[in-house]
């Protein structure tokens, strides 16, 4: 019997996509291809993730693995406001899980800055039962750690509970703690899926 429904916060409840946002600058597909590159595989990430680095930090690190696009980097990653774009079905699905006896968490990887600077699109956060925000705890999906804090702090079953994040490297980890999965796509395929786990 699941009790607890555990949510990842960046795509699945905010719907912020980084290519999508990218594009949003105006940039042809071989630049967006060649951002997207310089910033999403590279590590740095989750230095900012962790708390560790400045938006600053980050920005030359991303250069760092492109120098020659320089300026379409700080261009694009100097003023996060409005990356986000909240979601109206974050609130409402929240209360009616909540209204229904389940346990509401969060666990995400959502950094520092999008945290401070998109606080509209994050007002569901009060109506949630806790959870964890990697860069608060310094631990980051999918490494093991986090999965085994959000279990020990709220005394949690993971055969009763169901995690849905966006990423399958991030269910992984949370598969191998015995937490129940979903690929988030949307959410009406996540209701459905939530419905065959018992979860109406």
């Amino acid at each position: 019997m699941i009790k607890t429904i555990i949510f990842d916060i960046g795509n699945v409840l905010t719907g912020f996509y980084l290519r999508e946002f990218i594009q949003s600058k105006g940039y042809d597909d071989a630049m967006v291809k060649r951002i997207e590159k310089a910033t999403v595989f590279t590590p740095v990430w989750g230095e900012l993730d962790r708390g560790r680095w400045t938006e600053e930090q980050i920005i030359n690190g991303f250069i760092a693995n492109d120098p020659d696009i320089e300026k379409e980097l700080r261009s694009t990653f100097s003023n996060v406001n409005g990356m986000l774009a909240r979601f109206d079905y974050a609130i409402p699905w929240i209360r009616e899980l909540k209204s229904k006896g389940y346990q509401v968490l969060y666990l995400s990887n959502f950094n520092r800055p999008a945290h401070i600077q998109c606080a509209d699109a994050l007002d569901f956060l009060p109506y949630m039962d806790g959870g964890i925000l990697s860069y608060q705890d310094l631990v980051i999906k999918p490494e093991p750690e986090i999965y085994q804090l959000l279990i020990d702090r709220y005394n949690l079953i993971p055969d009763q509970c169901v995690f849905l994040d966006d990423l399958q490297a991030n269910l992984d980890g949370a598969a191998k703690f015995g937490i129940h999965t979903i690929l988030f796509k949307n959410q009406a395929d996540a209701i459905e899926a939530l419905k065959k786990l018992g979860v109406e």
